[in-house]
């Protein structure tokens, strides 16, 4: 990679630290080359620390490792983002992150309306909530739904009505995610199965 350290007077480049499974930002150190070199020759995240004044590699102490899966660098050449798989909390005062929030994966809107789910689940009325009803009907009523949106969409995908086959495609997920719930189950849960196979 061509990397400018050069670009600042003190050879530094930030480095992004992404965990690789959840694409959560973990922190933000500096490397100059040689802390560079380091990380790509141990597999381990090693920084340069302005305030120590020497290489270090994080976990050195806590044994909270960045282990390396990649380092790409930005369009000018002088910002890294690094992804990896931490062991550990990654920030010096325990946390997962350095803005103190949890290194979750999530799934954008997708576990947004997981927690709608769950919310109509436990709190709605089954009267006013189609969610709430589906669950008080139980896991035979809420299956068959998603049988039902199962063989729409397959209806659907015959067809040349894209707005229909989306919108087919939309109720398959919204029952399958209600299904996965009524179980006891979440996205999370298939995720897994699926990097297995992978």
């Amino acid at each position: 990679m061509n990397i400018d350290f050069n670009k600042n007077s003190d050879g530094l480049v930030p480095a992004i630290i992404q965990d690789f499974i959840t694409r959560q930002v973990l922190m933000l150190g500096y490397m100059n080359k040689e802390a560079y070199e380091k990380t790509i020759e141990t597999g381990k995240v090693t920084f340069f620390s302005r305030t120590k004044s020497r290489l270090w590699t994080k976990g050195e102490e806590s044994g909270n490792f960045l282990n390396l899966v990649s380092i790409k660098n930005d369009c000018d050449n002088d910002t890294l983002l690094i992804k990896v798989n931490p062991e550990g909390p990654t920030c010096h005062k325990g946390t997962d992150t350095c803005w103190d929030e949890s290194n979750e994966q999530t799934f954008g809107f997708l576990s947004e309306l997981e927690n709608v789910i769950k919310s109509r689940r436990v709190n709605a009325d089954a009267e006013k909530s189609y969610v709430a009803s589906l669950f008080k009907k139980g896991i035979n009523k809420i299956a068959q739904k998603v049988g039902e949106e199962a063989v729409e969409i397959v209806i659907e995908a015959k067809d040349d009505n894209e707005a229909l086959f989306l919108n087919e495609g939309a109720d398959l997920l919204f029952h399958y995610l209600i299904l996965l719930q009524a179980k006891g189950y979440t996205l999370k849960d298939i995720v897994k199965v699926l990097e297995g196979r992978h």
